[in-house]
């Protein structure tokens, strides 16, 4: 059996200290450990006008020293480099990064469609792990932490915290939410969008934790507009029934894509093919939308612990 299998094989939820099914803060306190599967490192310019701990691209006084260059007229004066100047005989002044602060902002949808699981695990909850991996790594960088927890029947809207303080934040947000069967102030996915659209800052990195059902153009409007200022990566939580019916069995299931429910015979072969193909063509033409618009596409299953399924793709 290879370490990733012993790691984290049958007896993982166990010791995580989870049951599949619901959401406590022990199995997302748990996460803190395994931060290195994830790289958050900037892949587009830092445009915040506040200080922490990234280096902008633009060049002045800060507080990381950058490079070395000839005086120009109209720099300021106090950034000559006097050693240089002495070894070389012409006058350089000192050129510095400056540091920029980049919130992380997470979505997560813990909606009726994600209250799902035929293998190992609810989506939502899934979701939940994933948030949690997301949020001690945000944690661990120095980053400040926020964003939306949302199901029809209660959401949460977090302003970006920092350090402990803003993790614990979300993960109560998360068991809240997960646990609330009382309808409250709910969202569907494109409403949650919309929300989380003015509550990002330019320059964040926004994590979209959901199965996209009920994905609207409005939806989509949304997305596009959040990633022209910030770096976006869309996580698709499914389940093998979203994309495959059982191979053998007998009688009806239902069959939901968030907004209408239908009855399938399970027996049938050929409905399950049509249900494959539909399915597949679904998941690409999201995958597509999203690519288009510049976004990140981080596909994960609830059927495997999100660990495995990370390590392989970033170190597989």
């Amino acid at each position: 059996m290879s370490p990733e299998k012993e790691r984290f094989g049958p007896g993982w939820l166990t010791q995580c200290g989870a049951t599949g099914t619901t959401l406590g803060l022990a199995e997302l306190l748990w996460y803190q450990r395994y931060t290195k599967v994830l790289d958050l490192t900037p892949r587009m310019p830092i445009q915040s006008k506040l200080a922490g701990t990234y280096l902008a691209k633009s060049k002045g006084r800060g507080m990381e020293f950058d490079e070395v260059r000839h005086y120009q007229s109209g720099d300021d004066v106090r950034t000559i480099d006097w050693r240089v100047t002495a070894r070389t005989g012409k006058v350089h002044t000192k050129l510095f990064r400056e540091e920029k602060e980049r919130p992380v902002f997470i979505l997560t949808d813990l909606g009726s469609n994600m209250q799902f699981g035929s293998a190992l695990l609810f989506k939502s909850v899934q979701a939940a792990h994933l948030a949690a991996l997301i949020a001690w790594h945000v944690k661990q960088r120095g980053d400040k932490l926020g964003g939306l927890v949302f199901s029809q029947q209660q959401h949460f809207e977090l302003k970006p915290q920092s350090r402990s303080h803003g993790v614990l934040r979300y993960f109560h947000a998360l068991t809240e939410v997960q646990h609330t069967t009382t309808a409250n102030r709910g969202l569907n996915l494109n409403e949650a969008l919309s929300q989380l659209r003015r509550l990002v800052r330019p320059g964040s990195l926004v994590y979209i934790l959901s199965d996209f059902a009920g994905f609207t153009n409005d939806g989509l409007r949304h997305i596009r507009a959040i990633r022209q200022h910030n770096e976006v990566t869309c996580c698709p939580i499914t389940d093998p029934l979203d994309l495959m019916l059982p191979a053998s069995g007998s009688g009806l299931a239902a069959i939901s894509d968030g907004q209408h429910t239908g009855y399938i015979e399970l027996g049938s072969s050929s409905l399950r093919q049509r249900y494959a193909q539909q399915q597949q063509t679904r998941q690409q033409q999201l995958k597509q939308h999203i690519n288009q618009l510049g976004c990140k596409w981080l596909p994960v299953s609830a059927a495997e612990p999100v660990l495995s399924q990370l390590e392989r793709k970033w170190y597989g």
